[in-house]
């Protein structure tokens, strides 16, 4: 009856404890605009958003969506980032058991013999054993474990978005690396055909030579354009098996050679590009919505540090079997129990108790502004890669024109100079210049879709599995 009246109280001063010191958790205010400042083709602000895609339908090259995919599974930071995700669940577990009761149980079995000292001291033996448990609680009645297990939460939920943020970042490196390979591979596919063509130049300029129809002057400098196709060669087969290299490391695997996909001007690029409402962005961005869950695990700390003034409040209880006959043990009654509640109240600990509760409201003033400075650098990371978007566009336009205005002379120079209407002079300059328009186009295409890449990361796109 005595151990059901202690468990009795137990539980009332359980249900009492629902007090919870510290504020409550609101969303801190930050200047979001009605839209983003773009363009004038994107300004107008839709409810769509290209960060609200899947990352295997915004790149839709079959080779690249598995390379993504292989990032995903082997990469070592996202597999870091999901092992953070499992550190931080059991600290919430860990965090959580503080609220609830501790039990143990004890057991001890003893024999004990002793000789006869003196016939006042006889000879002795004494056998026994004894088995307890051992109850302890304590009470949250002004809320700071259940503020700690909210702080533990929110922290767990800051991890699994920086995961997805790690995850974000893994797919727009990937397919930033896997652009610029293609890059390359089109740029020496470029130089090659260039070199063959400068190489069919120079033996016509031999043969016109040996038939004085050419200087030696213009095969030095026939040979001087070969030259220059023939040494960017090397170059280029350099960077390519390093991108591969990078590729590879992205991919969580030894370096090697990657497969191709599409060509890079096979790559879709949407003209039109929907960025959505910047209120969205708040709900959908990995670092954003991070920076928001530390906020909440900071005022929640705020709580922690405000209940620590107030008193500890504890209740233990003990109870089991005791006896010194072991064959007894069940049979006598050998029922033991103990219980006690116990206050204690800080007094004086040379203010440290005030300077945790500063420290923590510093703490939480220092998370809401990394919050508010993290929604204004995505929104100008959205802003630039718009701006981005647009005008690597219409560079990319400019640069198809002005490669087409060079092949073009390029083809009339080398027509007039074989029927003696133009020096070879001016045959080294169309073709010096036309080589450069084309690995410029090369360029420009490229930074096209890097654009969209760093468009979709800006938006909150790809950590969507």
């Amino acid at each position: 009856m005595k151990m059901t009246a202690l468990f009795g109280i137990v539980a009332v001063l359980g249900l009492m404890s629902g007090c919870l010191m510290g504020p409550k958790y609101q969303r801190p205010s930050v200047n979001v605009p009605q839209q983003y400042r773009a363009p004038a083709p994107q300004q107008a602000a839709v409810a769509s958003s290209l960060g609200n895609e899947d990352w295997w339908q915004v790149y839709q090259d079959r080779l690249l969506a598995q390379l993504i995919h292989t990032a995903i599974v082997q990469n070592y930071d996202a597999r870091i980032a999901a092992a953070r995700v499992l550190e931080a669940q059991a600290q919430v577990g860990i965090t959580r058991a503080n609220q609830l009761p501790s039990a143990g149980v004890g057991a001890n079995v003893f024999s004990e013999q002793n000789a006869k000292v003196t016939n006042l001291f006889p000879a002795y033996e004494v056998n026994g054993g004894e088995l307890n448990l051992s109850v302890i609680w304590n009470l949250d009645f002004w809320g700071k474990y259940r503020r700690q297990t909210e702080a533990a939460r929110a922290q767990l939920l800051a991890t699994e978005w920086g995961q997805r943020a790690v995850m974000s970042s893994l797919v727009a490196n990937v397919a930033t690396a896997y652009f610029q390979l293609r890059a390359l591979d089109a740029e020496l596919e470029i130089t090659r055909r260039t070199l063959a063509s400068r190489q069919q130049s120079l033996q016509l300029t031999q043969v016109l030579e040996s038939h004085g129809g050419a200087s030696g002057l213009d095969v030095s400098q026939s040979q001087q354009l070969v030259y220059t196709a023939s040494e960017t060669i090397p170059d280029l087969e350099r960077q390519i098996q390093q991108q591969e290299n990078v590729l590879s490391v992205l991919l969580g695997e030894n370096p090697q050679s990657i497969p191709r996909g599409r060509e890079l001007t096979e790559q879709p690029v949407p003209q039109n590009v929907p960025a959505g409402l910047p209120s969205e962005l708040l709900e959908r961005r990995p670092d954003v919505r991070q920076a928001e869950e530390n906020v909440v695990a900071a005022n929640a700390q705020i709580g922690v540090a405000k209940a620590a003034f107030f008193p500890s409040l504890s209740l233990t209880g003990l109870g089991g079997l005791e006896s010194n006959a072991l064959h007894q043990f069940i049979a006598q009654p050998s029922e033991t129990w103990y219980g006690a509640f116990s206050v204690s109240q800080p007094v004086f600990q040379g203010g440290a108790l005030r300077s945790g509760l500063r420290l923590a409201r510093a703490n939480w003033q220092e998370a809401v502004l990394s919050y508010q400075q993290t929604v204004q650098n995505s929104l100008g990371q959205v802003s630039n890669s718009l701006v981005a978007s647009q005008k690597n566009r219409e560079f990319r336009e400019q640069q198809e024109l002005l490669t087409q205005a060079a092949q073009t002379t390029d083809h009339l120079s080398e027509v007039l100079y074989k029927n003696g209407g133009a020096s070879y002079l001016q045959v080294l300059t169309s073709e010096t210049n036309y080589f450069s328009a084309e690995l410029n186009l090369v360029g420009a295409q490229l930074n096209e879709r890097l654009a969209l890449v760093q468009l979709y990361q800006a938006l909150g796109g790809g950590w969507q599995q």
